[in-house]
């Protein structure tokens, strides 16, 4: 996925506008990586054996990861991460990780579900991986010009 070369503007967008829809994979190699750089290195999220102990299906994705792949559909669409002002998500079901090449996908959709003032948005997102919503209550709000 390539990020937006122009921005959309306030004026131009509309309620029920859809932003291009984007599939992440996972990988137990990306959330290695990811533990590295964040530092949290929880065996819930490379251990299989300590994460079904703990009565989990199978290594499961950080939920910041999660977030994170999620709202890039959003500064992909805007082309600018500093377009977002705000961002929140519940977490509804973990993404499960299984140990291959394949991995897991996060599929994640976005529309524009309210126009606010001063040339803000509220951008609604679903996310779901193995046909199961991963984040409730995803929404971000972005500034446009």
């Amino acid at each position: 996925m390539t990020a937006n070369t122009t921005a959309p503007s306030y004026d131009d967008v509309e309620v029920g506008t859809e932003l291009p829809a984007a599939t992440f994979t996972v990988t137990r190699a990306t959330l290695v990586r990811y533990a590295g750089a964040s530092g949290d290195f929880n065996p819930i999220h490379w251990n299989e054996r300590f994460a079904k102990g703990v009565g989990l299906p199978d290594v499961i994705a950080h939920g910041m990861f999660t977030m994170a792949e999620a709202v890039r559909v959003v500064t992909d669409w805007t082309g600018d991460p500093g377009a977002v002002v705000e961002y929140g998500v519940r977490f509804t079901k973990p993404v499960v990780v299984p140990d291959d090449d394949e991995g897991a996908t996060i599929e994640v959709s976005a529309k524009v579900g309210a126009k606010l003032d001063d040339g803000l948005v509220r951008v609604d997102l679903t996310a779901t991986s193995a046909g199961l919503k991963v984040l409730g209550m995803s929404r971000a709000v972005v500034r446009l010009p």
